[in-house]
């Protein structure tokens, strides 16, 4: 009994660090597709890219030795400073001097009043050859009222989470005007927006298809625009929101080390944090995002190509406008025809 008790806990404490380990994926984009379950994008990463294409590349980005899906999906610019306003990021294109480190704490503990968590583990030596593209978002607001804690209940099968919300006959504020229906399908299919102090709108959509930020996006706006019931949050409507609390950081690997095609440069290291939190007052959102880039040595970007039909080998002849040739031949060995 011991050993079957010992052995039970021994593989719940593994599945709990393989869950843990598995952790949360960061995205580059919102077009980006994932197999993990728990899955986040912001566009921090996007706003450093864009830069980079901009102001250092002057053109889209391709590797050489082939293009990664990611880097296509960045070359696409699907966010952009016109998606958000100019109090709410900082970014900066720069050289790597003595000073670079303390010009970016500097400007973001002035704009922000925060600190970086990923400076210190990018390579900041100063060179002549290398250059940073660093950028900051940040947002920090709250709901148009403080919704109630409702304490904890099942989340999914057999999990339990805190929650904030609305309950019929529990509140004594009328949250009609902090939560709008956007639509309400059936019970597992529905969603909603709720209010908040400033400009920012926070949608919440039940869906449990493992499809692209793009796609359930795009998906939502969809149901919105054909739904025809009650948009109004009605005293006897129920809202249960978890509390959300995440920190995840991604080194994209994919991209260190590569060169861009038709330059000198190459890519040092590319790295995101987001720190995220959701609660019954409203939303935090701390994210960073960096990229190193060295200048090396210029090789030839088009190789010497040898058409050498010096091994076995096949002609074709056919007519201009026609569809299949009249004459094929394989040659194999060479001595049957140079006699």
């Amino acid at each position: 009994m011991k050993k079957l008790l010992g052995l039970l806990l021994t593989l719940v404490f593994a599945a709990n660090i393989q869950s843990f380990a598995a952790g949360i994926e960061v995205l580059p984009t919102m077009q980006s597709r994932s197999n993990a379950q728990d899955r986040v994008w912001v566009g921090t990463f996007q706003l450093v890219w864009n830069d980079f294409m901009d102001k250092i590349v002057h053109n889209p980005v391709r590797f050489r030795e082939g293009t990664p899906v990611m880097v296509h999906e960045l070359n696409n610019k699907a966010f952009t400073v016109d998606d958000i306003s100019e109090k709410s990021y900082y970014k900066i294109t720069t050289k790597v001097t003595k000073n670079t480190k303390r010009q970016i704490e500097k400007a973001i503990r002035k704009k922000f009043k925060e600190s970086s968590d990923i400076l210190d583990k990018m390579d900041l030596t100063p060179r002549n050859d290398k250059f940073l593209i660093y950028a900051m978002l940040k947002k920090d607001f709250e709901f148009k009222n403080e919704f109630n804690k409702l304490g904890q209940s099942a989340f999914g099968d057999g999990q339990t989470a805190e929650y904030f919300g609305v309950l019929k006959g529990s509140n004594e504020k009328n949250f009609g005007n902090d939560v709008k229906v956007l639509f309400y399908n059936d019970s597992n299919d529905y969603a909603v927006m709720l209010a908040t102090k400033t400009n920012d709108e926070v949608y919440l959509y039940k869906n449990s298809a493992n499809k692209e930020f793009q796609y359930l996006y795009s998906d939502m706006l969809k149901k919105q625009a054909a739904f025809n019931g009650e948009t109004v949050f009605g005293n006897d409507d129920e809202l249960k929101v978890p509390n959300i609390k995440l920190f995840e950081e991604k080194s994209f690997d994919e991209l260190s080390g590569r060169r861009v095609m038709g330059t000198n440069l190459l890519i040092d290291k590319a790295i995101e944090s987001i720190k995220f939190e959701m609660d019954n007052k409203g939303v935090k959102l701390k994210s960073e995002a960096a990229m190193s880039i060295m200048k090396m040595s210029l090789m030839p970007e088009n190789e010497i190509r040898r058409f050498y039909f010096d091994d076995t080998f096949v002609i074709f002849l056919k007519e201009k406008d026609k569809n299949n040739p009249y004459f094929a031949l394989r040659v194999h060995d060479i001595t049957k025809y140079q006699k």
